[in-house]
């Protein structure tokens, strides 16, 4: 029953997000609301529609470490997970806008996680400096939107003006958003009150709980659109996704999530010392792949698919106290990410020195 209701929950917040974007697009369309500002806004925070519902109600039911575990672990899944796959479904594109502006942000707001947590609270506080960068962030995204070459806003147009003016269209449209939203908050309640019964009866901690099966399940919106994307050829659009979702994660997820809930967010040292950090590597990594050549090449995404992969083996191995877990994290840290490391460091220096030749 517990696995049903899990199950249910996560259809529940996937649907819901579905409805809510539709929704909310059309309605702010009806209301004359610029095309490219919808995609912009309303799209990029339905894609984080169920990390947020399941955070929020984590966060006021006490369970903080759900709501931490699932913004950390969907950044991670995210970048090592869907990107992986979209990148061996086809080499990946990268839009010059990713690499100047949105990549580095997303590096600096993960250190900046690290940062506020520090003392193993995110506080309303901290919560609403989150929230203003958001507004910042959102509003340097709409000031943006108005140098967009034409193809890109006439994109948008067609998605978003397609149908659903006059009163009728607009109370329909309402329908939609007041549905979307309920089944948001109903998915969630169902979704972390089966997350917190399995991690009770397999002994695991509710981090761990987060960091996987809820991450994996809230991530799943991404993971449809990343891939979808890349077998259509539109490749650009399958990285946008995922970068976009991660700075929305911390931003919104956490922000609102730390500004609602009446203690803030409290932080498990576990997290500030290994997932936070691994999340920190991941973001880190995606420079030097995004830069070298504007693509992230097959190998590319084999390499990040197995990062996963073995990120999730320690996790499981953690959970069960298992002694490989140790030599799991040993090699990880003492051998492959440095061997990582060096071998993106010497291909960035030859990609550079290759410009630098051409030029």
């Amino acid at each position: 029953m517990v696995i049903l209701f899990f199950v249910l929950g996560l259809v529940l917040l996937i649907v819901g997000a579905e409805l809510l974007v539709r929704g909310a697009s059309r309605l702010a369309a009806a209301l004359g609301v610029a095309p490219l500002v919808i995609g912009l806004t309303v799209v990029a925070f339905g894609t984080s529609a169920p990390e947020l519902a399941v955070s929020v109600k984590a966060a006021l039911g006490g369970q903080a470490s759900i709501a931490v575990g699932n913004v950390v672990g969907s950044n991670i899944f995210n970048v090592l997970f869907i990107l992986g796959l979209a990148a061996l479904i086809t080499p990946l594109a990268v839009a010059r806008q990713l690499i100047r502006l949105d990549v580095p942000f997303m590096v600096v707001l993960s250190f900046l996680l690290l940062f506020l947590g520090w003392d193993q609270t995110l506080s309303r506080l901290d919560g609403m400096l989150l929230v203003a960068i958001l507004v910042g962030y959102i509003g340097f995204l709409i000031y943006q939107s108005k140098r967009e070459k034409k193809p890109l806003v006439d994109d948008y147009a067609e998605e978003f003006t397609r149908e659903d003016g006059g009163t009728a269209g607009i109370a329909k449209n309402l329908v939609l958003l007041t549905a979307g939203m309920g089944l948001l908050v109903l998915g969630s309640r169902w979704l972390v009150d089966s997350a917190v019964s399995m991690a009770e009866a397999m002994g695991v901690s509710e981090l761990i709980i987060g960091l996987t099966i809820i991450a994996f399940g809230t991530s799943l919106p991404e993971v449809v659109t990343s891939v979808m994307a890349s077998i259509k050829g539109e490749r650009d659009i399958a990285v946008g996704n995922v970068v976009g979702s991660n700075i929305f994660n911390i931003l919104s997820v956490l922000g609102i999530t730390s500004v609602v809930a009446p203690a803030g967010v409290a932080i498990q040292q576990e997290a500030l010392q290994f997932d936070i950090p691994i999340m920190i590597a991941v973001a880190v990594a995606c420079l030097p792949i995004f830069f070298t050549g504007g693509m992230i090449k097959r190998w590319e995404g084999g390499l990040l698919l197995a990062y996963y992969f073995a990120y999730t083996a320690y996790l499981i191995l953690a959970a069960s106290q298992s002694p490989t877990a140790s030599t799991l994290s040993i090699a990880m840290l003492y051998f492959a990410l440095p061997l990582t490391a060096i071998t993106l460091l010497v291909l960035s220096v030859q990609h550079f020195l290759r410009l630098r030749n051409e030029q």
